[in-house]
């Protein structure tokens, strides 16, 4: 069996194990090699929007789309959702590139509390800045380890097993080719 290679647009663990797990389990890719590609991308900070959480993603894929047979960018950010506290919801948007064309999946949404969507919509700070002026947490990059959604969840879920729920959700389009 020939192995694929896949490049994920970052080096940030919960995004690259979140891959290397979902291809793992999955017929047509279990032996597929991941890696983690450091990007620069056009998306600063955190996304307030779904274009810019999907252009995140898009561009994390189209940019680690290097001497590999996929890519995956994966991108969280906030939506405006109506009848919300807060007006927005968080996402992680995922994007599987195949040098030709996208393969979009979303994570489900959850809302912030209402504190930390005000720091990241009027003061431009990132999940994890936000969460820390809050008081939610000490940790300076909580989004490289489990994640706000952690807190939240009480446990019941990390930052990994979020991004895994977007990953699966586009990789359905390459493992069912035909119908999409």
């Amino acid at each position: 069996m020939v192995c694929m290679k896949i490049s994920v647009g970052s080096k940030n663990q919960t995004k690259v194990q979140a891959v290397a797990e979902v291809l793992k389990a999955s017929e047509t890719f279990s032996s597929a090699e991941v890696t983690g590609v450091d990007v620069v991308t056009d998306v600063f900070g955190h996304p307030v929007s779904m274009e810019l959480v999907l252009k995140g993603a898009m561009d994390r894929a189209v940019k680690a789309f290097k001497d590999c047979d996929f890519s995956f960018g994966i991108e969280g950010g906030l939506v405006e959702v109506p009848y919300t506290k807060s007006g927005y919801m968080e996402i992680a948007a995922c994007a599987i590139y195949d040098g030709k064309r996208y393969h979009l999946g979303l994570s489900p949404g959850f809302e912030w509390p209402k504190t930390v969507t005000d720091l990241i919509v009027n003061k431009g700070l990132d999940g994890s800045q936000a969460l820390k002026e809050a008081g939610f947490t000490q940790h300076e990059k909580i989004g490289t380890a489990e994640g706000g959604i952690f807190i939240f969840t009480h446990g019941r879920m990390n930052r990994k097993e979020y991004n895994k729920q977007a990953v699966i959700m586009a990789l359905l389009h390459l493992e069912n080719g035909s119908a999409y």
